[in-house]
């Protein structure tokens, strides 16, 4: 099976959710939640997208996270990843509870297609305090993909991962994770790079990224969000570009990526720790790029079809 028919398989099997213009999403992938150790990449960024995540609910929007969300390559035990980062599991809890909560499984939590592993990982926890186990999200399904459909425009939008360009990291994702788990977790330690991983490896990065690209010239240059290679990618309809978005990561140095949709509008954009004039800390947020009316991608689109 190609690059091309795996993203296509993805996206005709894709969960389908409608949505209109008075509706907001926050796209976040890559965030490799992991046990807290020096090897733990989210460990740096776990404030900085709590803040951020924090916000969101606060603020309404659902949430849809891109795969690679739990680091499973290179810890063998869920209940450690839970343990260091039980916070954040349950503020996504709350995004579950209203609905809100919208899951891809990437190449790093491949296991997620499996239901039953899903459920063993994430319907209930061990509270300490209450000393029994309690709901955590009983019925959250992954998915490989998910298409956003605007009642509005009949605008489609296609959700991935994007590991299907990437053999290795799809159809031969259980050798990469044992190596992963085996021996590049230790030597992380010491600073070595992960050779498995596009986000690392800038020549594989731009082969994904070409065969993603491919993909969507020959779907009608399809409106296509993806993540795994953690590189941002913004187009913009007056350069005449391909419909390709890569929302970044949640494991940048000192900074998490992600992509809004809001009342009918994309825009890329960055959360990070800045100072105040007093010299206290505080996590803002920034547009990498401003928010762009979806209709105009869509207009785009009509005309290539054409």
């Amino acid at each position: 099976m190609s690059s091309q028919t795996r993203l296509t398989k993805a996206y005709k099997e894709a969960k389908r959710i409608t949505f209109s213009n008075s509706d907001k999403f926050i796209l976040f992938s890559d965030c490799h939640r992991g046990d807290g150790s020096f090897a733990d990449d989210f460990a740096n960024n776990r404030n900085i997208y709590q803040h951020a995540l924090k916000h969101y609910f606060d603020d309404h929007f659902q949430y849809i996270e891109l795969g690679d969300g739990d680091e499973l390559w290179e810890n063998l035990f869920f209940k450690d990843v839970f343990e260091a980062n039980k916070n954040t599991f349950l503020l996504l809890q709350k995004f579950y509870k209203h609905n809100k909560l919208h899951m891809i499984y990437g190449n790093h939590d491949m296991v997620y297609r499996n239901p039953s592993v899903v459920k063993k990982n994430l319907s209930e926890y061990f509270d300490t305090k209450e000393g029994k186990k309690l709901p955590l999200m009983p019925e959250i399904k992954f998915h490989e993909g998910i298409v956003l459909e605007n009642t509005e425009t009949k605008q489609e939008l296609f959700l991935t991962h994007g590991h299907q360009a990437d053999f290795m990291n799809y159809v031969g994702w259980k050798f990469n994770r044992f190596f992963v788990r085996v021996l590049w977790k230790p030597l992380q330690v010491w600073g070595i790079k992960d050779p498995t991983s596009p986000a690392k490896n800038y020549l594989e990065l731009i082969k994904v990224e070409r065969r993603i690209k491919k993909w969507i010239a020959d779907n009608g240059n399809k409106i296509t969000i993806v993540g795994h290679t953690h590189r941002p990618h913004f187009p913009k309809p007056q350069d005449h570009e391909l419909n390709y978005f890569n929302d970044g990561s949640c494991v940048h140095p000192r900074n998490i990526t992600g992509i809004e949709i809001v009342e009918g509008t994309i825009a890329l954009v960055k959360w990070f720790i800045d100072t105040k004039a007093d010299g206290t800390l505080q996590v803002v947020k920034e547009y990498i790029e401003q928010p762009v009316e979806l209709i105009s991608y869509q207009n785009k689109t009509q005309n290539k079809l054409l």
